[in-house]
């Protein structure tokens, strides 16, 4: 019989929705003769024509905006309400279709690639059922954020579009220099969407916290005190072709984006006085139910807000244990694990200089511990990938809101590097026991290195990203990091590395804090620092990210531990044929999927490997 992605959370998922994430995965049924898939894969086509229909610039990020594509290098997604109305139309015409597929039918492979996209059609559906919220799911750029505004200090065209032209857009014609224009006008169409929405969700009471509002702004605000001209939007076109396409891209910055910008100002401004300091998800209308799919969404699991806070506390206490020897080697003997990492911030010897040479001296570090870290991915895996990569800071404009860093993937064909972005506002915000551990988990063997196995998939599951397995494997590929060597020398490395593990047990209890539990922005950020030692201005600019995305931040622990018990099932049922590398080509290989997909993915490896 066909089963839904319901049918697989409460099957398959059962030993999920536990605090030890025990993930044994359902077992392959004896197959019947295999039906012709062509027709399973007709409808993957279509499901994929309509993602890339509905948000061109996964075309674009892909490196396959062009032939049969070309057509959507001049245009972005439509961000007006009517617009997303159309999108969720055919998302659940397509669920209709996905859901009629019997799965028993299919090759094995055939009915994986169906599973997997039916089970993101339908969470997008699920959220399409609430009554607001900016729905990401099946856009591949931004699909690891679902928030309930459209626009947001991390939110919104704004923040996203500028650094998408600039490093996704390819530039060697003329051709692409007007579609890239043609963009331009279509980010301006796209800021008036979400101004539209915002206005539309104020009327329901939605409207972002005082403090969010206020760093919203002061975004939006601080854009239109610089001259269109200089804005990188416009620059980036200037370095790459002759100046008669960089005066109409300022022309256009100036009549058509920054007016849109002023109308976005507006709507903000209007609601400003409604705002309060509520930060959870709980205020808001249907807070509860918003925060009930998006934790589900963001986890892949069935795991309630008391399971998913109770092991944040659990994973916490385990990992500190970890840490008090390596600090009492290192004379930190007094105070909680938490005040003494605070204490080892402040050392002068693992800070980076303040300002310019502090940046320089940042992008040196990356780049060295990239080289190191390249040489050893041989030991780690069988099969390899280029792992192309530039590190790039974050557009200062955009910097305030944004996190640390983040990275992904190039393009498909290879023309185009994966991305480390790295937020450079303040050098205070990165340290030389950390940045190191940073750096694995944002590039290699991290996001970049991990979503170019993708590229290995049919188009669409290339085009796909599940948070808790692409968050989960780049805190795994940390863990690897530590297990082949880089911190044998240097044990305050390896505190760093504990201590981000432990950054994202934190974030289990505040996030769950934060929206089940009625914490105020004080309280989550207190908690936050006097618990893991972290710096004050990154756990504030974490919280605020919690508020704006509910539920995302959960996936990394709760993906990273289920990885852990997968791999400790693998030994314990492989033993002597127990293989590193394989278990890790067993988990990049099968591609981004839901947690409760890869324990199956797994049985499947441990069955081969036995044999």
């Amino acid at each position: 019989m066909p089963f839904s992605r319901r049918t697989l959370l409460q099957t398959s998922a059962a030993a999920v929705a536990t605090t030890s994430l025990g993930l044994s995965g359902c077992s392959q049924q004896v197959a019947a003769p295999k039906a012709d898939a062509s027709s399973a894969k007709a409808l993957l086509d279509q499901a994929t024509e309509l993602m890339l229909n509905a948000y061109p610039e996964s075309a674009s990020s892909a490196g396959i905006d062009t032939g049969k594509y070309a057509g959507l290098k001049s245009k972005l997604t439509d961000r007006t309400p009517e617009g997303q109305a159309a999108i969720e139309s055919n998302v659940r015409a397509m669920l209709g279709k996905l859901n009629k597929v019997d799965l028993g039918a299919l090759p094995d492979d055939e009915a994986l690639n169906v599973e997997v996209v039916r089970s993101v059609f339908d969470s997008a559906t699920e959220g399409f059922d609430l009554p607001y919220g900016d729905m990401a799911l099946l856009n591949s750029n931004w699909s690891y954020r679902n928030s309930p505004y459209a626009v947001a200090q991390n939110t919104g065209a704004f923040v996203e579009i500028p650094s998408f032209l600039d490093s996704s857009h390819a530039i060697k014609t003329a051709e692409d220099a007007e579609s890239y224009l043609e963009r331009m006008s279509a980010y301006a169409a796209q800021l008036d969407g979400e101004t539209e929405r915002t206005r539309i969700a104020g009327e329901k009471k939605v409207i972002l916290p005082d403090f969010l509002m206020e760093k919203t702004l002061g975004q939006l605000r601080g854009a239109r005190t610089r001259n269109p001209e200089s804005w990188g939007i416009v620059k980036t076109l200037a370095g790459k072709l002759d100046g008669a396409y960089a005066a109409q891209a300022a022309t256009i910055a100036a009549e058509k984006i920054g007016p849109a910008i002023d109308r976005q100002i507006a709507v903000h401004e209007a609601l400003a006085s409604q705002a309060n300091s509520d930060a959870g998800i709980w205020a808001k209308p249907q807070g509860d139910a918003y925060y009930d799919w998006a934790l589900r969404a963001g986890t892949t699991t069935t795991m309630s807000p008391d399971e998913v806070h109770q092991m944040g506390l659990d994973e916490l206490a385990s990992l500190q244990a970890r840490m008090e020897p390596i600090l009492q080697s290192i004379g930190y003997t007094e105070g909680t694990v938490g005040a003494r990492m605070t204490a080892l911030g402040a050392d002068e010897r693992y800070k980076f200089k303040e300002g310019d040479p502090g940046r320089a001296e940042i992008m040196e570090f990356i780049n060295e511990a990239v080289e190191d870290i390249r040489g050893r991915m041989p030991q780690a895996f069988e099969t390899l990938v280029p792992g192309f990569l530039e590190v790039t800071r974050i557009a200062p404009e955009v910097e305030a809101g944004a996190p640390g860093a983040y990275g992904g993937a190039g393009s498909i064909d290879g023309t185009k590097p994966g991305h480390f972005w790295i937020n450079l506002r303040s050098t205070d915000l990165h340290n030389k026991f950390t940045l190191a551990d940073l750096t694995y988990h944002e590039a290699i063997p991290g996001h970049v290195w991990q979503g170019e196995y993708t590229f290995k998939q049919p188009l669409i599951r290339s085009l796909l990203a599940f948070n808790a397995y692409s968050e989960g494997w780049a805190l795994y590929a940390q863990q690897i990091a530590d297990e082949l060597g880089v911190y044998d020398d240097f044990p305050v490395g390896r505190l760093g590395y504990l201590q981000s593990l432990a950054f994202r047990a934190c974030r289990l209890v505040v996030d769950t804090g934060l929206h089940a539990k009625r914490w105020t922005r004080e309280e989550a950020i207190q908690w936050f620092v006097t618990n893991n030692g972290s710096n004050p201005e990154e756990v504030r600019g974490e919280i605020d990210r919690y508020c704006a995305w509910p539920g995302q931040a959960l996936g990394y622990k709760v993906g990273h531990s289920a990885i852990n018990n997968l791999r400790d099932k693998a030994k314990a049922e492989l033993g002597e044929k127990y293989d590193f590398r394989r278990f890790n080509d067993a988990v990049v290989l099968g591609g981004s999927v839901p947690m409760t997909v890869l324990g199956r993915i797994i049985d499947d490896y441990i069955a081969r490997d036995a044999a």
